[in-house]
């Protein structure tokens, strides 16, 4: 017995010189590596220890999120507004109890005004429905106040396009394909399709990269597809195209977008045949006719001159030959890769830009026949209460519904290493997103957004969240006190531009 316990003894012994000898030799290696490597001058200085530096900096981000970040601070999505999310999706207990955490005093918060005598359940009545493109073969009419808004196969993984769609067709509400193109996943939950056209017309280009007619006939044969978007510009990235990095470009994606796959894909900052507002104009009538269905366009405003010439080339050209709709993007949209100096500094936020699209097209007469769909981090009821508010008539999202299917905001959507297996095409990662549970949670994420809005609606005392109006609403101050939204933003008389009432000589000035 004394024999083996001496033996074990000398085993651990030896083990345990052997470890220390190896990080000896390890450490060595390193700090040899380091002290002879010339790209970062911290580890040449501090050879060894520091490496932990980057580390740190790495982890940095977890750490704050997790333990250090209030349930306000985070950015771009705070905690509150991702927890909202994440139980409405998982139908648990949405309440919350003892006060509110946030903020009311800071500059810019949004307040409802309460009526004194409430919408009453009985009183209450289901959302109306709205019709795009009316001028149309093939008009599309919807009652979803909240849709799904583009995200492309590429930048999302095959089980995440998989459950949306289907969550998507239970929730009753569109999804937008994003610029990618129309895959079989899309199509497959068989739920009402937006097709984005992006500057790169995936999808529907012909073999020179130029918009086919015989490509748009195809995907508009299919019945889910219900309208086309062209993307002017992205929120995330104004003036930017699409950017789908190598390592995210399968050999199906790239067959989708028909492109080849040997490099990343990258689209143009814009359309080339797309430069003025006549270009435009033309375009989406040229759609339309190809396809019979309603042709819109997404972009994020920054200069708004070019949009005034465009919506004055409309009142001259006449109704039927107006975008059936404009999706209005907010400078702090969200993306799966984007050059920051884009991200953080051009375009303008929709807190300014929706309600002057609102106006433009209330001043010209456009404001019935022009729907407008707000986009940009509305991803809880309040924001989209806000929005039906200020004048949209739909509201689109996509990091919400990235939300529902179990995003944690690692910010890793560009690199193929997302954990949740929403935005990478690693199959180790997609195999922990189950598309058909997932799908559940989307619809239930659908189900109390617009149960929440309606909330809001009724506090307001109307009977219907489209009839919720600025008068509604009142915006915090610089001084801690509360201005009407329609104060600042006062609504103008319908029709009252020059050019609505036949004074041409006046609009041309």
């Amino acid at each position: 017995m004394a024999t083996w316990l001496m033996w074990g003894l000398q085993v651990m012994s030896a083990l345990f010189i052997f470890c220390i000898g190896l990080v000896v030799f390890i450490v060595i290696c390193l700090y040899i590596q380091d002290v002879t490597q010339t790209k970062q001058a911290i580890r040449r200085n501090y050879p060894v220890i520091g490496r932990f530096r980057y580390l740190f900096e790495k982890q940095g981000e977890f750490f704050r999120q997790y333990f250090f970040a209030m349930d306000r601070e985070e950015m771009p999505f705070n905690r509150a507004e991702r927890s909202w999310v994440y139980r409405a999706a998982k139908n648990v207990d949405r309440m919350v109890a003892f006060g509110s955490t946030r903020n009311l005093d800071s500059p810019g918060t949004i307040l409802f005004m309460n009526c004194a005598f409430p919408t009453l359940e009985e009183d209450a009545v289901p959302t109306s429905k709205i019709t795009l493109g009316p001028f149309c073969k093939h008009p599309y009419t919807t009652s979803s106040v909240f849709n799904i808004s583009g995200m492309s196969y590429g930048a999302i993984s095959k089980p995440a396009v998989l459950a949306l769609s289907r969550g998507a067709a239970k929730a009753g509400c569109w999804m937008n394909t994003g610029e990618g193109g129309l895959s079989s996943y899309h199509l497959e939950g068989n739920c009402d399709i937006v097709f984005q056209i992006g500057t790169a017309k995936y999808g529907v280009r012909d073999e020179n990269g130029q918009l086919s007619n015989q490509l748009l006939r195809e995907v508009a044969g299919h019945p889910q597809v219900k309208m086309f978007e062209i993307k002017m510009s992205q929120g995330a990235k104004p003036g930017k195209g699409g950017i789908l990095p190598a390592a995210k470009l399968t050999a199906e994606i790239a067959a989708i977008r028909g492109i080849p796959q040997e490099q990343a894909s990258i689209s143009p900052n814009g359309h080339p045949d797309i430069r003025s507002p006549e270009d435009l104009l033309n375009m989406i009538n040229r759609i339309r006719d190809v396809t019979g269905k309603p042709v819109g366009f997404k972009a994020v405003l920054g200069d708004d001159k070019w949009l005034e010439k465009f919506l004055d080339l409309v009142v001259r050209r006449g109704e039927e030959e107006a975008p059936d709709f404009i999706t209005i993007d907010s400078a702090d949209g969200g993306t799966g890769a984007a050059p920051q100096p884009l991200m953080d500094y051009v375009g303008l936020a929709l807190k300014e830009s929706l309600p002057l699209l609102v106006d433009m097209l209330i001043e010209r007469g456009l404001k019935k026949r022009i729907k407008v769909i707000a986009s940009g981090k509305l991803i809880v009821p309040s924001k989209v209460a806000w929005a039906l508010a200020s004048g949209a008539d739909f509201v689109t999202s996509a990091r919400g519904f990235m939300f529902s299917l179990g995003c944690i905001q690692a910010l890793q959507c560009n690199k193929d290493t997302c954990p949740t297996g929403i935005t990478t095409h690693n199959p180790r990662l997609q195999q922990g997103l189950d598309s058909t549970d997932k799908a559940e949670r989307v619809g239930c994420y659908h189900k109390y957004i617009s149960y929440g809005v309606g909330l809001i609606s009724h506090s307001c005392g109307v009977k219907e969240p489209r009839k919720l109006r600025r008068h509604h609403v009142k915006i915090v101050s610089e001084n801690g006190l509360s201005i009407a939204m329609d104060k600042l933003h006062p609504v103008p008389e319908e029709g009252s531009h020059p050019l609505s009432r036949g004074d041409t000589d006046r609009a041309a000035k």
